[in-house]
């Protein structure tokens, strides 16, 4: 049984201008990931089948699960590969399974079956009014952001993107302090998963919330990144490129810094620039 990685290795053939050479090329890893719920009494449930990098699952299922209001700090028994006779081998590590302590939870919104691929990431709930029921307002806090490091957030992050270097195909997403320190970067396929790991390694090592920190993204803004941010407590996000109109809803609405455009020495503050010096 062998466990997929985060690039693999083709053969291409690539021609600069009347010329080819043959070469050998990294491509990052694009494969399924079925995450299973297991609750008190031995139901168990499929909620989600995405398409990600393999690495760091167990924080990808665990980070998704709390974005999604599913299974918060101590809900979590455990986390583990499948390990059913009736599955091939080489889909085991393609399929985890999150033991909780209690009842199986409410999944009304499991009626969208979470069947994704990496280009939307595993979406969460549609609309802001689904977000108002279980998240409120960020308190202002003690977070402030100076120019200078908003400025390095980009490099700090393009340093801690391992894979991206061999294969320049993932998205990432990076946790600073408010110094512009690095306290973790994670990659994948989906922009959606990125956060998802990197929320689940909070999760798992009792970071959670994360006021006092930044999250920074290597592609854009969106309404589902902003979820799955104000999920974790996160007070500030900055993107590379754009945010969506309805990203920008829901940072003013629940009192999120959103900074876009963050390239160079410049950028745009979307909402709540108090937090910027």
């Amino acid at each position: 049984m062998t466990r997929p990685g985060p690039s693999r290795r083709v053969r291409v053939r690539e021609l600069t201008g009347g010329s080819a050479v043959e070469r050998r090329d990294d491509l990052a890893t694009e494969e399924p990931l079925e995450i299973r719920l297991t609750a008190a009494g031995g139901t168990r449930r499929t909620i989600a089948i995405t398409m990600r990098t393999p690495g760091h699952d167990f924080e990808l299922a665990a980070g998704f699960l709390h974005g999604e209001g599913l299974a918060h700090d101590d809900g979590i028994a455990s986390i583990a590969y499948c390990t059913d006779e009736d599955l091939p081998p080489e889909a085991r590590y393609n399929t985890v399974t999150v033991r909780l302590r209690g009842p199986m939870p409410e999944l009304p919104a499991l009626e969208r079956h979470f069947l994704t691929s990496s280009a939307c990431g595993v979406c969460g709930s549609a609309s802001l009014d689904a977000l108002r029921g279980r998240c409120r307002p960020l308190p202002p806090g003690d977070l402030r952001l100076t120019p200078e490091v908003l400025y390095g957030l980009p490099g700090a992050l393009r340093a801690g993107q391992g894979v991206f270097g061999k294969t320049g195909g993932l998205h990432a997403a990076g946790l600073f302090t408010a110094e512009g320190e690095t306290v973790v970067v994670r990659e994948d396929v989906g922009r959606h998963n990125a956060v998802d790991k990197l929320v689940g390694w909070a999760a798992m090592n009792g970071r959670l919330p994360l006021s006092g920190h930044v999250l920074m993204v290597s592609g854009r803004a969106s309404y589902e990144i902003m979820q799955k941010a104000l999920a974790a407590g996160l007070p500030a996000v900055c993107a590379v490129s754009a945010p969506s109109s309805l990203a920008v809803d829901l940072a003013r609405e629940f009192g999120m810094t959103l900074v876009g455009f963050l390239r160079g020495e410049r950028c745009n503050v979307y909402a709540d620039a108090n937090r910027v010096e």
